[in-house]
């Protein structure tokens, strides 16, 4: 139901006038309704590009997924065989069957380098170190987008992140809009750790979805307030944020129950169990396809993050015994969204990321698992547009070290900003001083020629 914060007087509905007025100033995820249009309204594009960015937290193991080693010892190498993909001379991980017939739509790149090696979403989400921050700290990616784009539909906000809570908080941060700003920080609608997408401030995806209801209450209190004149007081935007409140496009977008069921099970549903041991993110494949229904509607930027990938063995399982039941589902997950991309003609719009914080040790320990190995890792790039069927970059024999073309994070970076038809050279966002400052270190870092 719509949450009332206060009882200067109720009306028949129930609902207060202080509670109505309050919803002007609503803070999706620390966006407030009348700032997302004051940001629309300052928008200056009108088209959508769109990104979407799975980081697999707790750091997934590369030489398991897409970089294996067979000719490498048996305690490096693993348990896991590699399979041919449809792109002649790539190979990847048996429990990657789909992922290799649509070789030819993903781009791998096996050298990732520049972890500060944190167990943290930060680097995936801003490209920058934790150290040696500005005043107010490095927007992530999507408060960046929102600052320079705005949103692309006022009822929509330009940044959403499907990431829950977790035990292990920097896994679940949803991202910071530092010194952009709160006002371009995330709608989050699962960060109360709720697993039906339950709305901010009180508002149940139930409640704003019913449109009918919310109109009338909405009716009844708008007049009330004409009748004491506070109605033409108010602000322009402040008033349009009352129309954000009876659309049905955010509340749409996340409701799953309206997509057809068999579209849910070919994305494979998941749980919203943690995963693995301790309060981690869940195998809950929904959230692919909430980030598709969501750039549908609009949203710019969506991220999420799934699973746990922080295997360092018994008695927790090895790695081995937790890939087997985490890599399949990342495998049905995002080859049904890449399908479901091309299927919908949004393959040339939407750009998805897949990545951890880091990768893990090339010898296996004596538990059964990998440790923390922030000298290279992983990624996945689909759709976008992008220069499929090709692997970037190569590690040594051992999987240890990136041998030829790292990738820096803020290449990665680089490429997505351009996606989005934002230039890395030139664009900025003044931080709290007032001073200009960059995407990412652009003298040093260009986005990826490979893939364009």
């Amino acid at each position: 139901m719509l949450t009332s914060f206060g009882k200067p007087y109720q009306h028949c509905d129930g609902i207060s006038r202080r509670s109505f007025l309050s919803f002007g100033g609503l803070a999706l995820g620390g966006l407030s309704l009348p700032a997302l249009l004051r940001a629309e309204s300052a928008s200056k594009s009108g088209t959508q590009k769109s990104v979407i960015m799975i980081f697999l937290s707790g750091g997934a193991p590369h030489q398991d997924m897409y970089d294996l080693k067979m000719g490498a010892p048996a305690e490096v190498r693993g348990e896991f065989q590699p399979i041919s993909t449809n792109v002649p001379g790539i190979q990847i991980c048996e429990h990657l069957p789909r992922m290799a017939q649509m070789m030819d739509r993903l781009v791998p790149i096996r050298s990732i380098v520049g972890s500060e090696g944190r167990h943290s979403a930060f680097q995936c989400l801003t490209g920058r170190k934790v150290t040696q921050q500005p005043a107010g700290g490095w927007p992530s990616f999507g408060s960046c987008v929102s600052s320079l784009q705005g949103p692309v539909h006022a009822s929509v906000p330009p940044f959403v992140s499907l990431s829950p809570r977790m035990k292990v908080a920097a896994w679940g941060d949803p991202g910071q809009p530092g010194y952009a700003g709160q006002k371009h920080a995330p709608f989050a609608p699962n960060h109360s750790g709720a697993a039906n997408l339950v709305l901010q401030q009180g508002i149940s995806l139930d409640t704003l979805g019913n449109r009918q209801l919310l109109l009338g209450q909405l009716d009844t209190l708008r007049r009330a307030a004409d009748a004491d004149g506070s109605l033409e007081a108010m602000d322009a935007y402040q008033r349009q944020a009352y129309g954000i409140l009876t659309s049905s496009k955010l509340a749409d977008a996340l409701d799953l129950d309206l997509e057809d069921s068999k579209v849910r099970d070919r994305y494979g549903r998941g749980s919203n169990k943690p995963a693995g041991y301790g309060d981690a993110g869940p195998l809950l494949n929904d959230y692919f396809l909430a980030a598709r229904r969501l750039v549908e509607a609009g949203v710019r930027v969506v991220t999420l993050a799934y699973g746990r990938w922080d295997w360092h063995g018994r008695p927790h399982g090895t790695t081995f015994e937790n890939a087997r039941g985490h890599i399949p589902m990342l495998d049905q997950g995002v080859s049904a969204l890449v399908d479901d991309l091309y299927d919908r003609g949004l393959d040339k719009d939407v750009t998805v990321l897949v990545w951890g914080e880091f990768g893990r040790t090339p010898h296996i320990n004596a538990n059964g698992g990998r440790d923390h190995w922030p000298r290279v890792s992983s990624a996945l790039l689909a759709c976008g547009g992008l220069r499929g069927g090709q692997v970037i970059g190569s590690t040594d024999r051992l999987g240890g070290e990136a041998h030829d073309r790292p990738v820096h994070f803020q290449e990665v970076f680089a490429t997505l900003y351009r996606q989005l038809g934002i230039n890395v050279n030139h664009a900025t966002i003044d931080d709290l001083n007032g001073r200009p400052r960059y995407l990412i270190d652009h003298a040093q870092y260009r986005p990826l020629p490979e893939v364009f």
